[in-house]
């Protein structure tokens, strides 16, 4: 028993490592870009292939999705001239409290980026979105948005991460 113990440890502490480094990655590509000076060119060289993009007023809105191992997901805009406009990190209380019963699939998306897991429920005629996101003071949370089957949202709401919960 105290063998599976341990490398249950052990896989949670490569896990952290693993976080750590991405999160000293990011912080190191946002540090070393400046919005209004950043081309297209030094953010895809700083953070890679975009998951997607999004067409925006005013430009274009790259996201880059940390999901699940991350609790981050940014968004950056891309102006009309091939320069950064914004970098912002999505998964807030305050873009959370704007996710709104009957918001559709897509706009939820395009607020909050790609979701860390979906889960359908057959029975009930709705999918489970949870992203994974940090409430300061480093507190674990899963910010959940409840879809029906017109892909809308039919609830949402914070709760602590059972899942980030140590043994």
């Amino acid at each position: 028993m105290a063998r599976g113990n341990g490398s249950k440890r052990a896989w949670v502490a490569g896990l952290l490592v693993a976080l750590t480094i991405l999160a000293g990655c990011d912080n190191q590509a946002i540090s070393e870009l400046e919005e209004g000076v950043s081309t297209e060119a030094d953010v895809r060289a700083r953070f890679g292939q975009p998951e997607n993009i999004w067409d925006a007023p005013g430009g274009r809105v790259f996201e880059y999705n940390r999901q699940p191992q991350g609790r981050k997901n940014y968004m950056i805009t891309i102006g009309p001239d091939g320069r950064m406009v914004a970098l912002r990190q999505v998964l807030t209380p305050q873009n959370f409290a704007k996710v709104q019963p009957e918001m559709p699939m897509e706009a939820l998306r395009k607020l909050l980026g790609k979701p860390a897991k979906v889960t359908p429920y057959g029975l009930r005629h709705e999918t489970e979105w949870e992203w994974r996101w940090t409430d300061p003071p480093n507190a674990p949370m899963v910010f959940t948005a409840v879809l029906n089957d017109d892909q809308r949202v039919v609830r949402s709401g914070s709760s602590p991460d059972r899942d980030a919960e140590a043994p």
